[in-house]
């Protein structure tokens, strides 16, 4: 009841000017206010379904891209390193980490662009890179699925470390994994950037130190690193084995979206500002991987040291960061020092990847269920619900079967993320027959646009069916390059083919004031929305279908818009 009576008193200078909004009109009902009210003054801390306006975006480049950076502290690539290197040998695992990297910074570039020049994230980019208002939907679920699988494979790391260090049995420690995050991520951007630019310095100190130590005092183990074959015994350049070792690494494929929930945040480029600001989009967008890479490189060789110098039967555990960590710190400090810092590192990189992973997941399910039902739960419903998904897959040991898990999920990002880089690289730049500006407001796209929707289902069926050997076993493992030229070569040919009438269902927003200032930057002009009695940047904002008492124009910010159910203020449709 506080609520309804919060929104009625701030509500009402905008509703008394306007009777069209009211029961029994053909604008939203008192409810249908207050859910746009809820949604706006929740979404002010993170801006969970909006444009990030620029009153809000304080922070330096440099501070955005180490937090961006901070949320790539995840263990997950040595587990993935060295699951692969184990699988196929030391060449093909390091020329699928290769192959996958030239891949996902290649697509990722674009995305992460657009993401800090538009100040939006990577579900609002979709929408107008050829899928349409609702079709993003689908991509929102993929996503949502990537924010808890790699929750529940760090918090399974952490449980690991809390074992092995404290005697914690590993279904508690899931729990403890879990519920730690969740008072973590109540608050949105300024609450997650303090957490990653405080803990980075502590993070690279354990990290980079102990692989550091190992070289120099084993240089032999270089040699054993490359000299290792894997189970097969067979680790010679191989085409086949590469690719697999490709389509693990390309599950993190969905992690730019997770740099673009930062990289919204970028301040306005300027002629002074933009050598910063270039160096922190690439670094912190798609220049993720390559950190990544390393890390994937360095989980390997380390696990590769752990089972040729110390002890053959170390490969049962060999994969696990917290045992790949602990075997390097035994060889420099006493035991008991040695076991608290790798419990350390892995506690730290856990909460440092899993607020994100937490955060990001949140979003997605939030921003699906709001324009779904028009009704907007709060962010919090969906970061309890992401948890539990990913607690319950923690629980049924998940670990185990990792190479299965993501190399399957591998198709699916792949799909997404390539079809949105092709329609910005090709029909937006190239064939110019996608919008250059993107577009997110409810009433400027159509419900789905075929040719993003339809290219990302067909690459993922296609190459889903291929991963799982529906072609035959010599193809099955050519499922990454299925998935990539299929998503890269249909959302051009579809464009051409549609000749780009889905893209947008008005190209007039129906406000005189400019989109973007003399920079190009998106304008900080501010409008009042009539629904929610708040002022939105222009970007955020459209005209109202419904019009003043004296058919003044009226406006709507687009958040107001994701939870109107009546339709009543979307305007038509232009030819």
């Amino acid at each position: 009841m506080s609520d309804d009576k919060t929104s009625t008193a701030i509500l009402e200078p905008a509703t008394a000017a306007s009777s069209a909004v009211g029961i029994g009109g053909a604008g939203a009902s008192p409810q249908g206010n207050a859910d746009a009210l809820s949604a706006a003054k929740e979404s002010l801390e993170d801006y969970t379904l909006r444009f990030a306006p620029r009153s809000y975006r304080k922070w330096s480049a440099g501070v955005v891209a180490t937090s961006a950076l901070g949320g790539i502290a995840y263990l997950a690539d040595f587990s993935i390193g060295a699951n692969i290197g184990i699988a196929y040998g030391t060449v093909n695992a390091i020329l699928g980490i290769v192959v996958a990297a030239v891949i996902i910074f290649a697509t990722g570039f674009p995305l992460a662009y657009y993401a800090a020049r538009y100040n939006i994230d990577l579900d609002l980019i979709t929408r107008g890179s050829g899928f349409g208002y609702y079709g993003s939907i689908v991509t929102n679920v993929i996503f949502a699925t990537f924010t808890f699988i790699f929750f529940a494979l760090e918090g399974s790391i952490m449980a690991q470390g809390l074992e092995l260090g404290l005697g914690v049995p590993q279904w508690l420690g899931y729990a403890a994994s879990t519920i730690i995050i969740i008072p973590l991520v109540i608050y949105g951007m300024k609450t997650l950037a303090t957490l990653q630019v405080w803990t980075t310095p502590l993070w690279l100190l354990l990290m980079v130190v102990p692989v550091g130590y190992l070289v120099i005092s084993h240089p032999e183990s270089i040699d054993s690193f490359f000299a290792y074959t894997g189970e097969s015994g067979n680790g010679g350049p191989n085409l086949a084995s590469v690719m697999l070792a490709a389509g693990v690494c390309l599950s993190l494929m969905a992690q730019i979206a997770e740099q673009i929930d930062y990289l919204r945040f970028m301040p306005p480029k300027t002629a002074e500002n933009k050598g910063a600001w270039w160096r922190a989009v690439i670094l912190a967008g798609p220049g993720w991987v390559l950190f990544g890479a390393i890390k994937q490189i360095v989980g390997l060789f380390i696990a590769i040291y752990l089972i040729a110098t110390l002890d053959p039967s170390a490969s049962v555990h060999a994969n696990e960061p917290v045992h790949q960590f602990l075997g390097v710190y035994q060889e420099m400090m006493p035991a008991w020092l040695a076991m608290t810092l790798a419990v350390v590192l892995v506690v730290i990189s856990q909460i440092k990847i899993n607020v994100t992973n937490a955060y990001s997941g949140s979003l997605a399910w939030t921003n699906s269920f709001t324009r779904i039902t028009k009704t907007y739960p709060g962010r919090m419903v969906f970061v309890v619900v992401n948890l539990v998904i990913a607690l319950i897959l923690m629980e049924s040991n998940m670990f185990d079967f990792l190479n299965t898990i993501l190399g399957f999920y591998a198709n699916c990002a792949m799909a997404w993320v390539v079809t949105v880089a092709s329609d910005i690289a090709i029909n937006k730049y190239l064939l110019k027959i996608s919008p250059k500006v993107p577009e997110f407001r409810r009433g400027m796209l159509y419900a789905v646009n075929p040719v993003g929707f339809v290219s990302m289902l067909v690459s993922a069926g296609v190459s889903i069916a291929v991963f799982f050997g529906a072609f035959g076993a010599a193809v099955q493992p050519y499922s990454p390059i299925f998935a990539v030229v299929i998503a890269l070569i249909m959302p051009p040919v579809l464009a051409i083919a549609t000749r780009g009438r889905y893209y947008l269902r008005r190209q007039d927003d129906g406000i005189d004031l400019p989109m973007f200032d003399a920079d190009g930057n998106p304008s900080n002009e501010k409008l009042l929305c009539h629904v929610t009695g708040i002022e939105f940047e222009r970007p955020d904002m459209l005209r109202s279908a419904q019009d003043g008492p004296d058919g003044e124009p009226r406006y709507i910010s687009s958040l107001a818009l994701s939870t109107d159910k009546s339709g009543g203020y979307v305007l038509p449709a232009q030819k």
